[in-house]
């Protein structure tokens, strides 16, 4: 993968931003997942050089957290959980019904790039059980018959 210089620089002044930091690496993780879109390999050796923290290191942390992605998402992820309170409540059938109407998995993009579908270990919305965030906005007491609506509330918002 060869990357712009455009976004070389973005990262290396994200790293910058961070050099006086005890310790940068999560802060430039997240600065760089918001503004790139996702952390690949050739990301994190821009990193490491500009930090002199070992790939290793960058990579343990990226594949550790599930908030960080090696591969571009799409625009709107949908993070369903399947917690234990929201798993009780049906968050499995809630995750299978999007990928079902979405045509992908759990961790896949749609061939269009608009939806990503994550399953969560647990939003902290148990409460509300089942659960679902699409880029931070969370739905409570999602039921099977509300999915296919709030697919097309998304859908329609690329036609506006």
């Amino acid at each position: 993968m060869y990357l712009r210089k455009e976004a070389k620089d973005m990262i290396k002044e994200i790293c910058n931003r961070y050099k006086d930091e005890p310790s940068p690496l999560m802060l430039i993780l997240s600065d760089t997942q918001k503004e790139y879109g996702y952390i690949p390999l050739e990301v994190q050796e821009i990193i490491s050089e500009e930090t002199g923290i070992p790939v290793s290191e960058i990579y343990g942390v990226v594949t550790f957290y599930s908030f960080f992605s090696l591969v571009p998402k799409g625009r709107y992820v949908i993070g369903v959980c399947i917690g234990t309170a929201c798993y009780v409540k049906g968050g499995q059938n809630v995750l299978d019904k999007f990928g079902e109407l979405l045509h992908i998995k759990q961790g896949q993009t749609t061939e269009d790039g608009l939806f990503t579908l994550d399953g969560l270990r647990c939003i902290g919305a148990c409460g509300i059980a089942p659960a679902i965030s699409i880029n931070g906005k969370v739905y409570p007491k999602v039921k099977l018959a509300d999915i296919p609506k709030i697919i097309k509330e998304y859908r329609e918002k690329e036609i506006e």
